[in-house]
């Protein structure tokens, strides 16, 4: 056991995936009037946003993901005690963002009877398929319901059963679907890609791997089945985007720069 963990903390491939993790991720990310987050927003049954004790504050929403992101990144740099037990119950806590259910893993390898597997779920996973809760997510974040897209992961869609990954009137996408293997049986495909461009969206569903001569004899890994929804009545320029908003106000520091040059304020280096 020592020898594993040594290999784990001791690991500088790991140690530079994990930062990087950290540098670019996030518990949530709000872009281009979309709301993307991997699990749930943690709900109570007549659809309000639940409220947990957080170090001694109770929070919800999306004061609630905002703590989260913070103590996992302190758990990243101080690594203390509280921190770190945050860690733990974001992997597989009920009310975890990144979870949203009860994790069955020690009775799926301990005890024989199934009925004990059951993971019960966060309310948040039926309301949002309808509009109600999905617009009053959008708008604890921000956003204008029914202008964007929840953009959520962590949920296998069981497609061979007929479930349908674009829920509540297009309000929101699960794009996780099933890619790991473990999943196929129950999905059916081999998860989800969502594809934006400046004519609207497609979401693409993936056929399982099933073997290398089904690849070579019918593509068998690369035929998908595309949904286009969200469509653009004109095409979406770089310009409508935040990275339009975020060009826009450098050009407009380069020119306030410009005139201060002009009129003196700054002195050129020479």
């Amino acid at each position: 056991m020592d020898k594993l963990v040594a290999e784990f903390t001791s690991a500088d491939h790991l140690r530079r995936h994990v930062d990087f993790l950290y540098r670019h991720g996030s518990m949530y990310l709000v872009r281009n009037r979309n709301l993307l987050f991997h699990g749930c927003v943690p709900l109570n049954e007549d659809g309000t946003f639940t409220s947990v004790n957080c170090l001694g504050t109770w929070r919800s929403g999306r004061d609630y993901l905002d703590f989260c992101d913070e103590i996992a990144r302190r758990a990243w740099r101080m690594r203390d005690a509280d921190a770190l037990d945050w860690m733990w119950y974001l992997w597989i806590g009920m009310k975890s963002p990144a979870s949203g259910r009860l994790v069955k893993t020690f009775e799926r390898a301990y005890i024989d009877d199934p009925a004990s597997w059951v993971e019960p779920m966060d309310p948040y996973f039926e309301l949002t398929r309808d509009e109600r809760a999905c617009d009053a997510i959008m708008a604890e974040f921000g956003l204008a319901p029914g202008e964007g897209h929840i953009i959520n992961g962590h949920t296998p869609v069981h497609a061979a059963e007929g479930e349908q990954p674009i829920r509540a009137n297009g309000r929101l996408l699960v794009i996780d679907g099933g890619f790991c293997s473990a999943y196929h049986p129950k999905t059916g495909i081999a998860g989800y890609t969502l594809i934006s461009s400046s004519r609207g969206c497609r979401l693409k569903a993936h056929q399982a791997f099933e073997s290398v001569d089904a690849v070579l004899a019918r593509n068998a890994d690369i035929v998908s089945e595309t949904d286009r929804f969200d469509v653009a009545e004109s095409r979406r320029m770089v310009g409508d985007t935040d990275t339009g908003v975020q060009i826009r106000e450098q050009i407009r520091d380069l020119h306030q720069l410009l005139d201060a040059y002009r009129t003196g304020v700054l002195e050129e280096r020479r």
